[in-house]
This record gives structure tokens, sequence and C-alpha cells, in this order.
């Protein structure tokens, strides 16, 4: 994928701006993080040169001055919410996150449980906190929230809320997922600060939208077809406009709820820092973008990925029609089609022609290889061995596994582990090519082409198995299936 963006100047930039904002604020800014702070790969695919873990290497430049606060909804632990692109509960991935960031050496501070109302599994889970150690804080549901400010704004509101102690500059304010009440402890906090005569500010950090994009630019879009479940929408900003004369891109969300952030702000404040939901934000991506057309191209690949995604949700019943829809006039929108993915041909016609699954692998060079199913390989392993053997410069004709290693998986899986099927996922086959490496040198010179199959597409005529798809991951390769089963059974594994 062509590179436009410049990953350590955004890492450079993003800091300054976040210090800039502490500054402005007399030295304590509650910053709410909203999307993913570790592994961004919608951004790392939308905006090409852009780390996975540069919000990580971002904060490790204020590292000293931060500290982490998780929040998570006493709702989404009572009701074992998951996260989708792990498949975890909330409260599971609330201590993923604390490791995670301890393993970097941030600081993390406490755990807010925000709408506590004595849920059964929300005080366990507070309990488990406190055993390991990690401080814990409750915060409770406002009547009428956010309409009701006279009552918000009060001790019976905000008030009511644990105040949470903090020691640094930067708090990082953030969750395991949307709608968690991230905002809402940013502001009982500046609340609680303020009675206490504490000068603190509140910011919001989004990569998405980008605000200084156009409102319909390919990146922008892709994060309308991101959030399609959300019904998510980009909108120029009104307030903005009004009070500078500048077209900004902001979502919906954030600009309907603004004048309650304003008035809320005044109460506390008697005056409001922000003229505009894009004065709060402080993300400098937009201006990280060296080569807009790579950019372009890269989105709009991006919203192809996830128009796949969401028909394979819908085909699994974890979507909805409508969410198809609106990615399909994001489509429209662009005048692009699935046509653009070269993957998806290639897969489809192989399957047609020969009447059974079949897997197609774009390579960085612009070569498209192509595996199909046999008896001894299912078709995501055979275009991966074939792909490791291209990149290699090995003869189609030379086998890299050999039988004597096949053959005892196969009367393992048939035989012990109750499987039907004889073929082999694409997680036995690499451990199988890994034992014949240690005395094949071609099948050690295919293992060691492994990290130049990171960021290639993929394609596959049928629904994946989730082992294939989870290494596929795990590789790096953005893999799209079809919406159907190699099978008609209601049951798929």
């Amino acid at each position: 994928m062509k590179k436009g963006f410049d990953n350590e100047r955004y890492i450079r930039m993003q800091s300054e701006k976040i210090r800039s904002r502490i500054a402005a604020f007399g030295g304590k800014l509650y910053l709410e993080f909203g999307g993913k702070l570790f592994d961004d790969y919608h951004a790392s695919r939308v905006l090409p040169g852009f780390e996975p873990d540069s919000k990580v290497k971002m904060l490790l430049q204020l590292k000293e001055e931060t500290e982490i606060v998780l929040v998570i909804s006493a709702d989404a632990i009572e009701k074992n919410k998951l996260r989708g692109d792990l498949g975890i509960t909330y409260d599971a991935d609330v201590l993923r996150l604390i490791d995670a960031f301890r393993g970097i050496g941030l600081f993390v501070g406490s755990v807010v449980i925000t709408q506590f109302k004595g849920q059964t599994n929300a005080e366990a889970f507070e309990k488990r906190l406190i055993g390991l150690g990690v401080p814990v804080y409750r915060h409770y549901p406002i009547a009428d929230y956010p309409t009701n400010i006279p009552l918000i704004v009060s001790d019976e509101g905000y008030g009511k809320n644990d105040y949470i102690e903090t020691s640094r500059k930067l708090v990082v304010v953030t969750a395991p997922g949307p709608g968690s009440g991230k905002m809402a402890v940013c502001l009982s906090q500046l609340y609680h600060e303020h009675k206490r005569g504490t000068s603190a500010g509140y910011a919001k950090f989004e990569t998405f939208p980008i605000w200084n994009l156009p409102l319909k630019h390919p990146v922008n879009l892709a994060y309308e077809a991101a959030t399609a479940d959300l019904n998510d929408v980009n909108m120029i900003d009104p307030f903005h406009l009004e009070a500078y004369g500048d077209t900004t891109v902001n979502y919906n969300r954030d600009i309907e709820i603004f004048p309650v952030l304003r008035t809320i702000f005044e109460r506390i404040y008697k005056t409001c820092p922000y003229k505009s939901p894009t004065d709060m934000g402080v993300n400098t991506a937009g201006y990280c973008i060296y080569d807009d057309e790579a950019v372009r191209e890269a989105s709009r690949q991006e919203i192809i990925r996830r128009y796949y995604n969401t028909l394979v949700a819908l085909r699994q019943g974890n979507s909805e029609q409508g969410e198809v829809y609106k990615i399909e006039l994001i489509m429209n929108s662009l005048g692009i089609t699935t046509a653009i993915r070269k993957t998806v041909r290639a897969a489809v016609e192989l399957s047609e022609k020969n009447g059974s699954p079949a897997v197609a692998i774009e390579l960085a060079d612009g070569r498209v290889v192509t595996g199909k199913t046999s008896s001894l390989l299912g078709a995501s392993s055979a275009a991966l061995l074939n792909c490791l053997k291209i990149l290699a410069g090995i003869d189609d004709e030379i086998h890299l596994i050999s039988p004597t290693v096949t053959e005892p998986i196969q009367h393992l899986k048939v035989e012990h582990l109750g499987n039907h099927n004889p073929r082999l996922h694409t997680d036995e086959v690499l451990i199988a090519l890994s034992v014949c490496a240690t005395t094949d040198p071609n099948a050690a010179a295919a293992i060691e082409q492994l990290e130049k199959l990171r960021g290639c597409d993929a394609h596959s005529s049928v629904i994946l198995s989730h082992v294939d798809e989870n290494l596929f991951h795990k590789l790096g390769v953005n893999i799209t299936c079809e919406p159907k089963y190699q099978t008609k059974k209601l049951y798929h594994k």
C-alpha cells in the first residue's frame, strides 16, 4: 500500500497539541479519549503510514505527566457486553487494558463504574478490582440526563458521584467501548475540581472524523462505514461555522450534545471555554497527510472491506439490513463498487470454475495469488502456501510440507479429536511448515516470508472458520468474505 501519512510528524504534533491544551487550562486536563488506544488498525488502513500503536507512542511522550482512568458502565458489566473485535466482555477488557498500559509504563490511576445502582455483577467486579489493588470509584445515574441541567450540575447530580483522586497533569479517560460514560466522568470531575478550587479543563481526542478534511472525503466516509451500527453521521459543525466562518467536520452526537455541554460549562465556570465541538478536539491527524490520493484510495478500499464485513455479520444474524444500505449509499456517493477490490473477482471466479471454496491474496507488488480447496488443504491454507512459495522464489512443483508430517496431524484430527474434515487449517499448516523448516531449507525460506503478508488484502468465496479468520488477522492480512457458507447447514462452528 502506498503511504500517505507522516507518522513521526503526527506523534510530535499531537503531543505538543495536548501539552498546549493542558497549559491553557492552568495545568490540569481531563482528556476524553475516543476510539482505540491500542491496535488502531482502522486508522492504519485508511491513513497508510499511521502505525497501529501511534496513539500509545504519543502518550509515552507525555508519560511522566499522564495517568489513565478507565471507565466502564455497570449495565455493560451486568449484561456481559462483548467487544466484538476481541470476543471478550467489557470487564475482562478493563483488566486487559490495565495490564497493557502498565506493560508500557503508563500509570493507571483508577477504574470508574458508571450508572451504578447496585447491580450484582458490578459489585462483584468492584470487589475483584479492589482485591487486585486497583482503586475503584462509583458514578450514579442522574434523572433526565443530559437535559435536566440544574439537577446535573448540583450536589444531587455530579455532586453525588465519587470524586476521583488523580495526581497527574493529564488524565486520560478511556473505556473498553462506546457508551461507557467517558464524557460524563470528565464533566463530573470538573464540577468536583471547581468546588475544591482546582483549575482544570476538558478536551476530546477523536481521530475520526478528521475535522479539517472535507465532509465527503473518503477518510471521513470510511469512518461512517465503520460506525454504521451506531448511526453516526458526519456533519458540518454549525457552531464553528457561526463562530469563525470556517467549515469543519464533526459528527452528529457531538454536535447534538454541544448546547447541553456548553450550558454545563457555564453553570460550573460561569463561561464556556469552547465555541464549537471542533474547538474541544485536539486531533492533528489531518495535518500529517502528505499524499491525499494515497489516503483516498486506502479509504475507498476500507469502505469495501466494511461492506463485506457487514454483509457477513448480517448473514450471521449480528447486523441489520439498514447498516448494509447505509454503506451502499456511501459507496454510491463515491462511485465505487466491489470491483475495485481485485481479490474479489479472483476468488469468486476460481470458486465458480472448480465448484469449491477459493481464496485470493493480493501481494504488495499487485500480484494476485489464489488457492483452492483440496483433499489435504483448505482454500486459505493453499493460498497462504502459494504466496509463501512465490515470495521465497520456490518452484510451484516443490512440496513444502512432507506427508510424514501432515498424515499424523490428519490422523489426530479425525481419529482422536472428532473432526470429520481432515483438511488442514492455516494454523496447522504453519505448524507443520515450521516442523519441516528444521530440516528443509525451502520450508525455512517460506516461513521467513510471513512478515511480507502484513497489510495485504485477501478475499474468500465463503465465510471462513474462526481459526482461519483469526490467523489472517494475526498475520496482518485484511481478509473479507462472500456472505455465504460452504454448506447449507444451519449451525456453523
